[in-house]
């Protein structure tokens, strides 16, 4: 009797890569120059960038991943003409924002007119995912002095006795 070769079955699964849209920016902080890119996906933005210490010298390039559960609010500023167009990000972690340029509590992306549009179809996608992602999240727990009734105002102190 022939034992045949087992077959091997060889099953390809589709992998889903994530989309994102990619927003070149320029950024200041102190006496450093910013350039970088912002993508902005459903799972939150990532920022990579290179700051340059007077516009000369790099202190080589940094990314920073900020997800959407750490986002507080992201705004598009529409400047004029699309010029002088910008995204406002500000963070619910005083931590992550350190990592970014940052001016007030924000990370200011200044933005090239060419931008324009798919910068504002970004942001509006985040805020959509930000509220998906928060309308997913189980209610905040109430205030534990919400869990006791004021009954607790008539408990006499140990040492009394009661009176009958």
């Amino acid at each position: 009797m022939f034992i045949g070769a087992h077959s091997l079955q060889v099953v390809f699964l589709p992998i889903f890569m994530q989309s994102f849209t990619s927003i070149p920016f320029k950024a200041e902080s102190g006496v450093s120059q910013i350039n970088g890119v912002a993508k902005f996906s459903s799972a939150g933005i990532v920022l990579e960038f290179e700051s340059k210490l007077f516009g000369l010298i790099s202190n080589g390039v940094k990314e920073v991943r900020i997800p959407l559960a750490e986002l507080l609010d992201v705004k598009f500023k529409k400047g004029v003409l699309k010029r002088g167009s910008k995204i406002e990000i500000r963070l619910k972690s005083f931590t992550k924002l350190t990592e970014l340029p940052n001016k007030e509590g924000k990370a200011v992306l200044k933005l090239f007119a060419a931008d324009f549009d798919s910068a504002r179809d970004a942001v509006e996608r985040i805020g959509k995912d930000m509220a998906e992602h928060n309308a997913s999240l189980p209610p905040p727990h109430p205030p534990v002095r919400s869990l006791f009734d004021e009954s607790e105002d008539e408990t006499k102190e140990l040492g009394e006795k009661h009176e009958r």
